[in-house]
Parts: structure tokens; C-alpha cells; sequence
């Protein structure tokens, strides 16, 4: 329970969970290695940190990496080359190209990743995983929005019935998480710009709350009803310090709370190595709070 009321949904320990049964079971196979490939354009520092982390955790599962890092001045056609290169080997169980690209680059990621096999889409991001999302064919999830929800079912934070508000338009996070809510039984689903300046009377609707802005405590504490739930997913950097988009006051009145950092973050990680282990077995992982869903900790198919 945090100090203010709210009970802080820990996405570093869930995550830890997660891995613990993900080196079992890569122990436990028979076969080939998993084999993880991320390819990275630039050199902008907090890319390759989150990368390294990535890479680490992988590498705790008993998951062998394999790391492309290109310049910034890598053209399309190579990018491609790359990334086809990795699909077509038969060796390599899933691949992540690090988003977004540089800026300025000229580059087209949606273009490039689309190189990407939709078997091999451990981060659910090519407009063909999207696309079976929307038709809620079988398909790798979205890292981040899967991690979140099976870290509310994890917390047994019930969602069937209730009414959600996503702060943020990205197709990255906001726009599949939406998607998803709705397959889990959320009866009202409002996706919200941050710039609508009814923003906040929305959210004090809703059940649940999560935030993608990228601003920094956008989401204050007269944004949320008594006892609702906020989920933190956007970061900003305020003086060389990462900062979320809800404002800490907000645990005084939720009932529960998604931190960031230390919530979300942990929560894609775990999902990414655990689509990988899943796309190694020749499967899909289901969303863990969607009809027939199986738990992300157990791996199901």
C-alpha cells in the first residue's frame, strides 16, 4: 500500500515472475536456441540503454542475443537488407527493430518494419500484427500493452464492465491498448488527445486511466474519480530525470496505480522475451485478459 492510499502495482516484480518461468522453460526445450535480434539505428543514448536492457534480461533467460547497431546514416535499402537478412534465417525466433528511428533520418519504419515476418513480430508493432489485432486473428500482441494488461490480472484489477480512459493517439501504446480493453470486456473505451481541453473531466468517468502523453503529471489528482485505477506509460525527461505523466498526488485518491518508472517498462520487457520464447515454439501468446486468455507467465499458445 502506497503511502498515500493507493496499492502501487509493481511491474518490476511481476516482471521477474515472468522471467523466472521463461528460464524454466528454455531450460527444460529441447532444440535449437531461442535466439533474440534487435537492430538498432543511431547511437541515441536512451535507445541503446533500453536495448542493453533488453538484451540482459534476454540473456537471464537463457535467450542468446544478437544485436545489429547501424549508423544513422544507414539508407532505407540497407535497413531493409538488414532486417530481411534476420527474418529469413532460420535461426533467429524473433526480432525488434528500436523505435523510433532517428530523427530527421528520412527513414521509413513502418516500411521497415514490415522486413519483419509477422511469426518473428515478438513487439507486435508491423501494421500486420496491428491488423490481426484489430481482427482478433492469432498474432504476437503488443509488448507494452499486453504487459500492462496482465499486470492489472495479475493484481486481479477487474476490467469487465468497467469504462477506461487512454490519454494519447500513438499507435504504439494508446491505440492497441484501446483495442485490447475492448476484447478484455470493457463496456466504454475513450481514446483521448491530450490537447482536448475536457481531457480530465473524462477521465474522472472512468474506471481506469492510463496516460501515453509523454507530458510530464499531466494527469493530476482532480483527473481521477475516488478509487480508480492509473496506469503511467508515457516518460519524459524533466532536468535529466525520467518522469511519468502522473502526478504522484494522484495516490491520494486511486485506488491503484501503475507507476512509471517501474511499471510499464518492466511489463514490455517481460512480454517481448516472452512472445520470443512463444514464436520459438512455433506459437502466439494470447492477451492476458482477453477471452480464452492464458496467463503470460505460463506461455500459452
Amino acid at each position: 500500500m502506497a503511502a498515500g492510499g493507493a496499492v502501487v502495482l509493481d511491474g518490476r516484480r511481476r516482471r521477474d515472475e515472468i522471467l523466472g518461468s521463461l528460464a524454466a522453460e528454455v531450460a527444460a526445450a529441447d532444440g535449437p536456441p531461442v535466439v533474440f535480434a534487435t537492430v538498432l539505428v543511431g547511437d541515441d543514448e536512451a535507445s541503446v540503454r533500453y536495448v542493453a536492457l533488453k538484451h540482459a534480461a534476454a540473456r537471464r533467460v537463457g535467450i542468446e542475443v544478437r544485436g545489429v547497431q547501424l549508423p544513422a546514416t544507414v539508407g532505407q535499402a540497407a535497413l531493409e537488407a538488414e532486417i530481411t537478412s534476420l527474418g529469413t534465417d532460420p535461426a533467429v525466433s524473433g526480432i525488434l527493430l528500436q523505435l523510433p528511428v532517428p530523427e530527421g533520418s528520412g527513414l521509413d519504419e513502418v516500411s521497415a518494419a514490415a522486413c519483419i515476418p509477422p511469426d518473428k513480430d515478438v513487439d507486435g508493432m508491423t501494421a500486420t500484427s496491428l491488423g490481426r489485432l484489430v481482427l482478433g486473428a492469432p498474432g504476437h500482441r503488443p509488448a507494452t500493452a499486453a504487459g500492462i494488461l496482465d499486470l492489472l490480472d495479475s493484481y486481479r484489477i477487474a476490467l469487465r464492465g468497467r469504462r477506461a480512459a487512454v490519454v494519447g493517439t500513438g499507435s504504439m501504446v494508446a491505440i492497441p491498448l484501446a483495442l485490447m480493453l475492448v476484447a478484455a470486456g470493457v463496456v466504454s473505451v475513450s481514446v483521448i488527445d491530450p490537447a482536448d481541453t475536457d481531457a480530465d473531466r473524462s477521465c474522472r468517468e472512468a474506471d481506469l486511466v492510463v496516460s501515453d502523453a509523454a507530458r510530464a503529471h499531466l494527469v493530476g489528482p482532480g483527473w481521477v474519480k475516488a478509487g480508480a485505477t492509473v496506469v503511467d506509460v508515457g516518460v519524459s525527461w524533466v532536468e535529466g530525470r525520467l518522469v511519468g505523466d502522473v502526478d504522484p498526488a494522484v495516490r491520494a485518491v486511486a485506488g491503484a496505480v501503475v507507476p512509471n518508472p517501474g511499471g510499464a517498462g518492466p511489463m514490455t520487457v517481460a512480454v517481448l522475451l516472452a512472445n520470443t520464447v512463444a514464436a520459438a515454439r512455433g506459437c502466439y501468446l494470447r492477451s492476458a485478459a482477453g477471452p480464452g486468455a492464458r496467463r503470460v507467465g505460463g506461455v500459452g499458445g
